[in-house]
């Protein structure tokens, strides 16, 4: 016959067994959801003319790793920028927020600082969220707690882009779930790298709102020379990737940041400045050589992030969750895409709004007396830039007169079929027939405004 003691001790024993069994399986349970969530390598070009991807039809160079990419993803053709400089792109991107809402709507203006970033989010459900490269939009450090990983070339005007993958790959093999930042350097500015002379500048195709000059075209051998730099550097990524077995559970994303540092590109709400380009490669889920005409924005990325990380959507964000789009790509995200730019600290004061779907545009230009200049490409004393070359032209030259106004003397309207007129080469505002039509875009961006808290002139201010 048992003693009490003995029985008691006996079940003591079972039921300890019994909770830590329940706790080890729990446990494992955990673990094997954590492993079975998809990672993320985000790369991201710096000021990147999407037309110029051979995969998005451009002519001069093939970019044959990004290509590849597309032809194992999908494509997207209706990427926009809301505001087509890098501090706010990227912290559009980082925060799911607008501009005017996260706060830095001037370049080189921090965000505010109560705000959270997806490194909180994704890391509330189990990830490591890591940066390496181009880094200035990582502070302050509360809003944007990034493992930082060394590799890539963290300056964007650096004359080098010296770059490795040893600590990046020490960091994606330390464990799932990651979400890994790979931000390039190409092909920003000073365009130093990679080997010009493989271009031929009277061969090249120049884009359609460009004066054609000699000085056009051998800058332009440059910056193709660092879009060359940026798809071998994708490819490096790709077959790290493939090389540690991490490309079957990783979703890669490749985005384009805006447009290049030429007049009418970055700092401006023309599509060379807003489109960009992004492709999402995702094995067993998103169909391969694929395309999507969705609107997207940089504020939806997070939101998708977070929701195929099995996280619950987040309040108070403007962006949202494209995921339904991955898998059906026929499907529609956003009716309209909206834009902001605020000139300082880049050139005086120039403040300008846009609002656009697939067939239309309107930009206003709040300061339309104004002239519009950025200092580091409207520089007539500085006879390397292709903008002094145009100048140069326009003094003789009708059309390239009209072009280099269109630049720099605006109107306080502008509205272009984007179908008709992708270079937004004539301007539709003063036609009659089309006055109904800007009637009902102006309410939307008014309404959006307003929405945004955004103040217009006011916020195109010294800070």
């Amino acid at each position: 016959m048992i003693d009490t003691r003995t029985l008691l001790s006996a079940l003591l024993t079972i039921f300890l067994w019994c909770t830590i069994s329940q706790e080890v399986s729990a446990q494992v349970r955990d673990r094997q959801h954590q492993d079975n969530k998809p990672n993320f390598i985000i790369i991201m070009a710096d000021d990147l003319d999407v037309r110029q991807l051979s995969c998005y039809g451009g002519k001069n160079l093939e970019t044959r790793y990004i290509d590849r990419l597309a032809s194992e993803g999908l494509k997207f053709n209706s990427m926009i920028a809301s505001e087509a400089m890098c501090i706010p792109t990227r912290a559009s991107l980082l925060t799911g927020l607008y501009p005017a809402r996260h706060g830095a709507y001037q370049n080189h203006k921090p965000v505010h600082d109560e705000l959270k970033s997806v490194v909180h989010y994704l890391g509330d459900l189990g990830y490591r969220v890591g940066l390496t490269g181009k880094d200035h939009m990582t502070k302050p450090k509360a809003v944007f707690p990034f493992d930082i990983i060394a590799g890539f070339e963290p300056n964007c005007v650096s004359r080098t882009d010296v770059y490795f993958l040893d600590s990046v790959q020490n960091y994606i093999m330390q464990g799932s779930p990651y979400c890994l930042f790979i931000m390039s350097n190409n092909p920003h500015a000073p365009w130093t790298v990679g080997d010009p002379s493989e271009f031929n500048p009277s061969d090249l195709v120049l884009p359609g709102h460009w004066v054609d000059t000699e000085r056009s075209r051998t800058e332009f051998c440059k910056y193709l020379a660092e879009v060359r730099r940026l798809d071998n550097q994708v490819g490096d990524i790709m077959q790290m990737l493939e090389k540690t077995g991490q490309h079957k559970n990783t979703i890669v994303i490749f985005l384009g940041e805006q447009g290049p540092q030429f007049p009418g590109g970055k700092w401006s709400l023309y599509d060379y400045g807003q489109k960009s380009a992004m492709i999402v490669r995702w094995p067993e889920k998103v169909k391969a050589q694929v395309q999507t005409d969705a609107i997207i924005q940089y504020e939806d990325i997070t939101p998708t992030l977070v929701d195929i990380a099995g996280g619950k959507a987040i309040s108070g964000l403007d962006g949202k969750s494209f995921k339904q789009v991955l898998t059906k790509p026929e499907k529609p995200h956003r009716d309209l895409a909206f834009g902001i730019h605020n000139n300082i600290p880049e050139g005086p004061a120039y403040p300008m709004r846009s609002v656009r779907d697939h067939r239309y545009k309107l930009i206003l230009n709040l300061l339309p007396d104004a002239t519009y200049s950025i200092k580091w490409m409207m520089n007539n004393k500085d006879p390397k830039l292709v903008w002094t070359s145009w100048t140069a032209t326009a003094k003789h030259n009708s059309q390239a007169a009209h072009l280099t106004k269109r630049i720099s003397t605006k109107p306080a309207v502008e509205f272009y079929d984007l179908e008709k007129d992708p270079d937004e080469l004539h301007n539709l505002a003063d036609i009659p027939a089309y006055q109904n039509v800007i009637k009902r875009y102006t309410k939307h961006l008014h309404n959006w405004m307003k929405e945004q808290g955004d103040q217009g002139v006011n916020m195109d201010t010294t800070f």
